[in-house]
């Protein structure tokens, strides 16, 4: 079958990983949203893939390495360069363009330097370059801090990253405004609301839109603990199923989707996780965590199963919800004001910082911040059957 090269660098940001494109390197077809887009970035990564593997394709069979972004020099005034991302279905044929990738976008910064997205004389020979991203799906700033040495971008450094085997060069990016693009930062109007789910009853949640959309519940409401791993959960059908009906649920009190079935092809956001107050246990690694080290800990799935550390974007949510006085997330802390928090996932530990602000009746966050670390793993061009730029 006739094939099509496209130029492509597979990047690891953060936790994650992804497959990188400039818009102007798709086919003509694809340059625009649509079906032929989606189709070239399912077949990239190996999807819809029956057996949940993505063997024929770039995706490790995870939501952290099935995500594909594309890149354009910015013509919005004081940005660099435009970020779209897309999270691909593993065993599904849909891309969900609903969100943003808090680790991928630890990568866009480096990807802009080095395949000349931005201006030469914004790269200083040595020191940190400042890349200004506009993030297209949630239509927010957020501004990437990029270390480079001998006027390219550094990768090599001590900075390390719990859920990355080797150290790296830190990234500090800074999430501007981080309230998601769909509507007020609490959507309902509460710091904690109640959902009542059939078969599990009254539940209350912390419904945010910080970050990416997520519905936050305490772990020992719904009889866990927070220091699960992978294991724990992931390989269990009814329990995958049960945190997908407080998600579904979720989402309609967000106003996200109209009814239950939409949740079904918005497999991306809201994200669902659950918190609770600090104890040791040992990380995925091997590691102990220490309560005294943590102010909380916390667990989140991503696209139906726990994630291996925690979304970048999640990140934002939780430093969010920590610096809001009485939401669950500030509870489990602790309680209180709060700037910053460590809170524990299964691979370790993170810290990350927010601000948030009460005016005019309502919290709105004004910044979240946090560090990561990019790597180019490969780069080149992709290859796929050219019945993939077909419009039927």
């Amino acid at each position: 079958m006739p094939t099509v090269k496209i130029p492509a660098v597979y990047m690891r940001g953060g936790t994650s990983k992804g497959v990188m494109f400039k818009l102007d390197d798709l086919p003509a077809a694809a340059q625009q949203a649509g079906r032929v887009r989606d189709q070239i970035l399912l077949r990239v990564l190996g999807s819809p893939d029956p057996y949940k593997q993505q063997i024929d394709g770039l995706g490790n069979a995870s939501s952290s390495t099935s995500k594909a972004l594309i890149l354009s020099k910015s013509e919005r005034p004081n940005h660099d360069v435009d970020y779209l991302f897309g999270q691909v279905s593993i065993d599904k044929p849909f891309v969900d363009w609903s969100g943003n990738c808090g680790n991928m976008t630890a990568a866009v910064g480096a990807f802009a330097i080095t395949q000349g997205l931005l201006d030469a004389d914004k790269i200083p020979e040595n020191g940190i370059c400042t890349v200004r991203i506009w993030q297209q799906n949630i239509q927010k700033t957020i501004i990437a801090h990029v270390p480079v040495k001998d006027g390219a971008v550094q990768e090599e450094g001590d900075f390390v990253l719990d859920g990355v085997a080797f150290p790296a060069a830190e990234i500090v990016v800074e999430f501007l405004d981080p309230a998601d693009g769909e509507g007020s930062m609490f959507p309902t109007g509460n710091v904690v609301d109640e959902l009542e789910i059939p078969g599990i009853g009254r539940l209350k949640a912390t419904l945010i839109n910080a970050g990416i959309p997520t519905v936050f519940v305490n772990a020992a409401d719904i009889g866990y603990t927070a220091t699960e791993s992978q294991a724990d959960i992931n390989g269990d059908a009814d329990k995958l199923a049960f945190f997908e009906q407080i998600r579904a649920y979720g989402a309609l009190k967000m106003g996200l989707i109209d009814d239950l079935t939409q949740a079904q092809t918005r497999q991306h956001t809201p994200k669902i996780a659950f918190v609770a107050r600090p104890a040791d246990y040992t990380a995925s690694s091997g590691k102990a965590v220490r309560a005294q080290d943590i102010d909380l800990l916390v667990r989140a799935l991503s696209m139906g199963k726990l994630h291996h550390a925690m979304m970048g974007t999640a990140s934002v949510a939780i430093a969010t919800a920590a610096a809001v006085p009485d939401t669950l997330v500030n509870l489990a802390a602790g309680g209180g004001v709060r700037e910053a928090v460590s809170f524990g996932h299964p691979s370790g530990t993170l810290r990350v910082g927010a601000a948030a602000v009460y005016e005019n009746g309502q919290w709105t966050a004004t910044k979240a911040v946090m560090s990561r670390s990019a790597r180019v793993i490969m780069e080149g061009q992709v290859s796929i059957p050219v019945a993939c730029l077909q419009e039927n």
